[in-house]
């Protein structure tokens, strides 16, 4: 059976589409592990009373599992790119389908939380692990075009989750959100296995176990922080100190990034044009773009009365446009440019802010539909293009834990933009009145927008044909100066051979 399956595996490799193949199983997995996102914030009143618990517990359902992906990113990253990003893949796919099968049958809701949490830990892994294959396999020219159909599934999964998934939990109840999961990521398990290609292990680079946890202790104290500071009060003593703790984990991460041989991410690469900003370019936009996946909902029903069925008919627009825009964006960017794209997607993110900050009585309905449209096209025309540049801006030793940064700053954009947005509204209600205040808040999105807008100004545009970001010889940063350090040279500058921004 072996040998057959490797034949089989070397003459599936040996097909002209063999990276088009992979994409597809890749993105299939995806699906299968992102599908449901979404529709668990529908669920949450019914689980409340399921359970008998405060919905405040509840609304941990759908925060504790992002804080763990947005955590734990990089982490996965760099696992997949020293032990193997197929073996992560694989590892990662199979942990989804074990807590899938938990979560259906969970008696409480404390097992839930921790079921959904450690599945989005498994979660965290399948995205940097399954796109660094993907983005390692593609010629760099090709790159953008594979990461709009990844953006198509990122978006369009939760899109069709919450289409089907409504209508399955009102017939039949909510752990059918979990029952169908199983099947279908044990079909993209075992396709994964057969299609995706094996990766080298970097045996003589030792996982940064320090680093990785005064990382995760920077992000996840800041982001819950920010997620509890409204419902404990800001000047509560537990959110006071996580807001200390986590400047002070960010100092201890860096320090140790600096003097270890084996970083999680090498620093000199934040020296780098081109992987920098486009980070920082992500943040500023999710924290315009996600503000408004929390502040639309709550105008629609608070201001004009929409009620649930009518408000989902209406945000609909936004990720499936999104969805729609990944693959646009890849033919395009090809033609003009990630840059080109980048500045076009974050100028029509914040033109969405201004008109939503302009919903004002009859109209409402199609302005609200054409401007959660544009800030779909947008984000979804951006985040491919960036992450683009990135992968060009590093060794291809280094594209898990590349991307699964991107996602980081992402998630602390969404985290933070949604938190601040409606921070901003009630705090301006008693003084602009309710619909005032949602002007407001949107405006704050779009100045917010504006900053991602100039930040991808400069981004530099670069050969996309060209050499991503390694040093002679074709080592890492990392490696690099691991060799150095070793034969007792001086570190190499490697932010000046080679024109990787």
């Amino acid at each position: 059976m072996a040998p057959r399956w490797t034949a089989a595996r070397g003459r599936l490799a040996a097909r002209p589409r063999y990276p088009q193949i992979v994409l597809g199983a890749a993105l299939f997995g995806l699906f299968t592990t992102n599908w449901n996102v979404s529709v668990l914030a529908v669920v949450i009143p019914r689980l409340a009373t399921e359970f008998a618990a405060p919905k405040t517990t509840v609304t941990w359902v759908v925060v504790a599992p992002l804080l763990a992906f947005a955590v734990l990113g990089p982490t996965a990253g760099k696992l997949g790119d020293l032990y193997g990003r197929r073996k992560v893949y694989l590892t990662s796919l199979a942990g989804v389908v074990v807590f899938a099968v938990f979560s259906a049958s969970a008696q409480s809701i404390g097992q839930l939380i921790a079921f959904r949490t450690l599945a989005m830990v498994f979660g965290a892994s399948t995205g940097p692990a399954g796109m660094a294959i993907i983005t390692a396999l593609f010629p760099r020219e090709r790159r953008v075009q594979a990461l709009g159909y990844w953006g198509l599934v990122l978006a369009g999964g939760p899109v069709l989750g919450m289409v089907v998934g409504g209508p399955i939990v009102d017939a039949i109840g909510w752990r059918w959100l979990f029952i169908p999961q199983v099947p279908l990521a044990l079909l993209g398990l075992v396709a994964a296995a057969f299609v995706l290609p094996e990766t080298a292990r970097a045996t003589s680079v030792r996982f940064d176990v320090v680093g990785s946890a005064a990382l995760a202790v920077a992000v996840g104290s800041l982001l819950v922080a920010v997620n509890r500071g409204p419902e404990w009060g800001w000047s509560a003593p537990a959110v006071v100190g996580l807001f200390v703790l986590s400047p002070l984990a960010a100092i201890v991460f860096a320090v140790v990034e600096r003097r270890t041989d084996h970083p999680l991410i090498p620093f000199a690469y934040f020296r780098r044009r081109n992987f920098a900003v486009p980070m920082l370019a992500q943040f500023f936009v999710n924290f315009a773009y996600q503000g408004g996946f929390v502040l639309v909902p709550l105008m629609l029903g608070e201001v004009f009365d929409y009620s649930s069925t009518r408000t989902s008919a209406v945000t609909v627009s936004r990720p499936l446009f999104y969805g729609l825009a990944g693959p646009l964006a890849g033919w395009l960017a090809v033609r003009i440019g990630e840059r080109s794209m980048a500045v076009g997607g974050s100028a029509l993110v914040a033109v969405s802010c201004v008109m939503l900050a302009n919903v004002h009585g009859a109209g409402a309905e199609p302005l609200v539909f054409a401007a959660l449209a544009i800030a779909g096209m947008g984000l979804g025309t951006m985040v491919p293009s960036m992450m683009a540049t990135t992968t060009r801006a590093v060794a291809d030793s280094d594209l898990g834990v590349t991307a699964a940064t991107s996602q980081m700053m992402m998630m602390i954009g969404t985290v933070l933009g949604m938190q601040v947005g409606q921070t901003v509204q009630v705090a301006r209600e008693p003084v602009s009145g309710l619909l005032g205040s949602y002007d407001e808040a949107f405006l704050l999105g779009a100045f917010v927008a504006v900053v991602g807008v100039v930040l991808a100004w400069f981004v530099r545009s670069s050969d996309r044909s060209g050499p991503a970001g390694v040093p002679a010889g074709g080592q890492s940063i990392a490696t690099a100066s691991i060799s150095s350090r070793k034969s007792g040279e001086a570190r190499p500058d490697t932010t000046t051979k080679v024109d990787a921004g």
